[in-house]
Formats: C-alpha cells, sequence, structure tokens
C-alpha cells in the first residue's frame, strides 16, 4: 500500500479525532494517485490510519481508520451494515432517510439517501468517486433496492477535478413471464416467481444525464414520482431533479417540532414541497406557503392534493416582496416558518447573506400576534 508522511501537526489532529488532513500538512507523496486508500504515517514513521487520498483538494485526505486493517469490498459491507443498524429505529417512522451519512458514519465523503426503494449516491471526493461501482454492487447485493440514482451534480465536486453527473446507476427490471413455471428463488428472497426478475446492473457508469428521456422513465420506476411518507404525510419526490438528493431530508424532525408549538393561521416561507406547510396544516386553521419557484409551488399544490390538504393553499412570489406586501396590508399570523435556502456561498457573501437573514427575520416578527411562534432556519 502506498505510504504518505504527514506532519506531527496533522497526526495530532487525528489522534485527537479529526478526520482530515489538509494539503498544508501533507510531507511526502510518493507515488500516491488520485482516490488512493493510502497508509498514513507522521513525520518520525509511526501509523496513524488509513485515508482517501484527493490530488487536487485542499482536504488531501479523508481518513477511513486508525486501525491497520484489510480495507476491501467486505470492509464496505459492513459499514454499511452498521448505518442500517444505526437508521433501524428511523427507518420504522419513515421510508425516506439518510443511511449514510459521510463522515459522520466513517465513509468520508460518501452520502446515500433513500427514498422508499431508491437510493440516491452522492461521492463527492476523488477517493469516493473511485469505489462508486463496488458501493453501488454492495447496496444490490445488501438492499435489493429498485433503482440507484446517483445526484453527482454538486459544486463541491469541482474542487476535486470531477465532472458534475446524474444518472441512473441501476435499475431491476422484469422480464416477460418465462416459459418454465415453478417454484424457485430467483435471487431476490422470492419464491414461486410467476416472472424471470432480473438486475440490470450499470456499476459501470453510463453518465447518464438528468435531461436525457431514459434517464427518467425506464423500466417500472417512474423517478420524479416516487412518493415517501413523513409522520403519516405523503410527499412526492424526484431523486434525479429535486433540491439536494430529492427532499430535505435533514428538516425530517423539525416538521415535528414546528407542529407541536403551531396554532391558528400559519405562514411557511420558502416553502420548496410544502415539508413544513403540510405538517402545519393538521395543528392549524389555515396556511399559507410561499416560495419563488413556480415549480417548487406546483410541487406543493400536488402534495397538497396527495394529502386531501383542503386548508393549504400556495403562492409564487420573492418572499422578501411578500412580506413587505403582508406587512404594509396588516397581515398578522400566530405562527411562521422561515426555511431560506444558503444565502453565503462563500466568505465574500457572508455580509449581505448576513442582512437578509437580518431583515427576513424582522419582518416576519413584525407580522406575528402576540403570543405567536416564529420557527427559523438557516
Amino acid at each position: 500500500m502506498t505510504q504518505i508522511k504527514i506532519s506531527i501537526r496533522g497526526a495530532k489532529r487525528i489522534r485527537k479525532g479529526h478526520l482530515w488532513v489538509y494539503r498544508s500538512d501533507v510531507r511526502d507523496v510518493t507515488d500516491a494517485k488520485a482516490g488512493d486508500i493510502v497508509a498514513v504515517i507522521d513525520d518520525t514513521g509511526n501509523f496513524v490510519g488509513q485515508a482517501l487520498y484527493s490530488e487536487l483538494s485542499e482536504i488531501a485526505l479523508r481518513f477511513l481508520t486508525t486501525r491497520e486493517e484489510t480495507i476491501d469490498s467486505e470492509w464496505w459491507r459492513e459499514r454499511l451494515r452498521g448505518c442500517a443498524e444505526r437508521r433501524q429505529a428511523i427507518a420504522g417512522e419513515t421510508n425516506a432517510y439518510r443511511l449514510v451519512y459521510s463522515e459522520g458514519d466513517l465513509m468520508p465523503s460518501l452520502i446515500i439517501d433513500v427514498y422508499d426503494q431508491v437510493f440516491v449516491i452522492q461521492t463527492l471526493s476523488q477517493g469516493a468517486e473511485r469505489l462508486q461501482s463496488t458501493l453501488v454492487d454492495l447496496l444490490v447485493e445488501e438492499f435489493k433496492p429498485r433503482a440507484i440514482v446517483e445526484r453527482n451534480d454538486a459544486r463541491v465536486r469541482e474542487f476535486e477535478g470531477l465532472e458534475l453527473r446524474t444518472g441512473v446507476l441501476y435499475e431491476r427490471v422484469t422480464e416477460p413471464p418465462a416459459v418454465a413455471t415453478g417454484s424457485f428463488d430467483c435471487g431476490l428472497g422470492i419464491s414461486d416467481c410467476g416472472s424471470s426478475s432480473t438486475i440490470n446492473r450499470q456499476s459501470a457508469i453510463q453518465n447518464l444525464k438528468s435531461s436525457d428521456p431514459v434517464a427518467t422513465a425506464r423500466g417500472s420506476v417512474t423517478f420524479d414520482r416516487i412518493e415517501i411518507n413523513h409522520h403519516g404525510i405523503r410527499f412526492f419526490v424526484s431523486p434525479l431533479s429535486g433540491q439536494k438528493t430529492g427532499a430535505f431530508l435533514d428538516q425530517r424532525e423539525n416538521y415535528l417540532a414546528a407542529c407541536s408549538l403551531a396554532h391558528g393561521r400559519a405562514l411557511d416561507c420558502f416553502t420548496f414541497n410544502g415539508g413544513f406547510a403540510l405538517h402545519l396544516a393538521s395543528a392549524c386553521d389555515n396556511v399559507m406557503g410561499i416560495d419563488i419557484s413556480a415549480d417548487a409551488i406546483a410541487a406543493a399544490q400536488r402534495n397538497a392534493a396527495l394529502n386531501d390538504a383542503r386548508n393549504v393553499e400556495f403562492r409564487a412570489a420573492n418572499v422578501f416582496d411578500a412580506l413587505r406586501e403582508m406587512e404594509a396590508n396588516g397581515d398578522r399570523f400566530d405562527t411562521i416558518v422561515l426555511d431560506p435556502p444558503a444565502f453565503a456561498k462563500n466568505r465574500a457573501s457572508v455580509p449581505s447573506a448576513a442582512r437578509g437573514y437580518k431583515e427576513i427575520n424582522l419582518r416576519a416578527l413584525k407580522l406575528l400576534n402576540p403570543g405567536g411562534v416564529l420557527v427559523t432556519c438557516t
């Protein structure tokens, strides 16, 4: 295995629990290639651990383990199984959740989300990219998904010299009924199969674009209408084109928390697909959801119809303009949710972002009735 030497400072950080080594702490790269799994030693030659190596990013090393162990496909299989065990409680409450939390699960720069039986994978470093075909095969073997999609359109990949890409990596297909019949195991844990179920493996990435009709309507999976369920509320999501990997899964528990405090007349700003609005509908007299995107509003309206939510309406508008207009009109609300997109894309935009966050929060507070509740997110 290729070795990389790092500074004493870098080694100390790793031994304290940090999982990254920055390029400034790399001393000797020798023959390491982009995406390699390398052994890491300190300046005195002591073993520090094993990591994924990136040759372009300022984050040169992402640690997998501090043990001297064999890292092969079975090692990755055990990591995936560990993730599944940790998510077991969540999986019993919803069919949409994050299976792999990258560094949080000691699988750095790797994200895997689950939407019903469709898995969405993001590989955000050169090392994770090299492992993608292995990971797809393991997901098929361990979880038997209907499909696996890649959402490798995150801009952070550009720092790794990786192209932005979205497509279908794998889809289970069903062949026409075979001539022979009878009871047998068709490899999916199913007996007495009336048709020949086959696996369409696409571990070698075909770089299918989301604009390609093949990528949005293949086999039996309709990728723009995957139905998920949060706390009994149903949503359509699109893993190939929706925000993040299809939905904001990190807000799932916040939907319930907001609902527990909500009452009266409610306003959901930056509603996207109606996540907060539809949860608030069960606790409030009426709910207004606002988003600047007409596509997002159309999706929210479909989700409202899916849940027969008749006390919710949606409006396409610039939230800043809408808040000013409501204040001028004397509108008041008992519950307001602010869940804006990231205003600060880089350090230079932090001052303007701070002004934006301050403005929407101040304007929202002015629209609250006495005893009202403001739920604000960043």
